[in-house]
Order: C-alpha cells, then structure tokens, then sequence
C-alpha cells in the first residue's frame, strides 16, 4: 500500500474480528463482548487498548518492549505500566496449538484461497474435521 510507513499487518483487523465474536450461553442469544480477548504483543497498540476499554473488554495482551521504553522515556507523561494477567496470558497457548493444527492443512496454511469467503468455508471444513477426531478419539 503505498504512501504507509510500515506494512499493514493484522492489529488493525482486531475490531473486524471482534465484532463478528458470539459468545453463546445456557439461554438467549450469544453475547457479542466476550469478558477478555488475549493477544501476543502484535496487538499491543493504543488504538486496541483503547476500543477494548471503550468495550469493557479486558486485554490480556503483554506490552511490547520498545512501547515500555517509550513509555519510560517520557517519565510521568508516559502514563502507568499495562497490566495484564500473566496466568491467563499462558491460557493463550491452548489457542495456539488450535491455529496450528488447522495449519497443518496445506490450503489454510499457504492462503490458496484469495476469496474470503472460500477461505472461511476451508475454516469451517477444517474445524469440523478436528472435531470429529475428536469425538471419535472419545468414543
């Protein structure tokens, strides 16, 4: 994309992502704010910070290492340290051996599908096949 300073990556996709989120309960219709969303430091940035709080959403997302020396740097005016849960930032690795299996099939992993739509039908082909190993694993 011409005219940016850097390569768009995928932080500025968290509030697209976010707002397609359903968190289904016992009864009613799923709940569109999930209580926490945990990230690596890709996500770290204000501007997500910023739309979580504005969503009552807690951000279990360490801060990056070149943010805390900007943030140190500016001393007082650098605002407080972000906190996050440490214990719940471990959870994150569950979800990352879950983006690995569905890498292991080859048309996910190298993005053959340009069309999002086919993309999102190969998601859906590739859950529903771990979870029937998964099911048949049980019985």
């Amino acid at each position: 994309m011409p005219g940016l300073a850097g390569h768009p990556g995928d932080s500025p996709q968290l509030p697209i992502v976010l707002d397609k989120v359903r968190v289904p309960g016992p009864v009613g219709r799923p709940r569109t704010r999930p209580q926490a969303v945990a990230a690596d430091r890709a996500y770290s940035s204000k501007a997500n910070r910023t739309y979580l709080r504005r969503r009552h959403i807690t951000a279990v997302i360490p801060e990056k290492i070149d943010q805390q020396a900007n943030r140190r740097k500016k001393g007082p005016a650098g605002g407080r340290p972000v906190t996050y849960d440490a214990e719940r930032c471990k959870q994150r690795n569950t979800v990352e051996r879950c983006f690995q299996k569905i890498k292991t099939w080859r048309g996910l992993a190298t993005r053959y599908d340009k069309a999002p739509v086919s993309y999102e039908a190969g998601l859906h082909l590739r859950g529903s096949v771990m979870r029937l190993k998964l099911l048949t694993a049980t019985t």
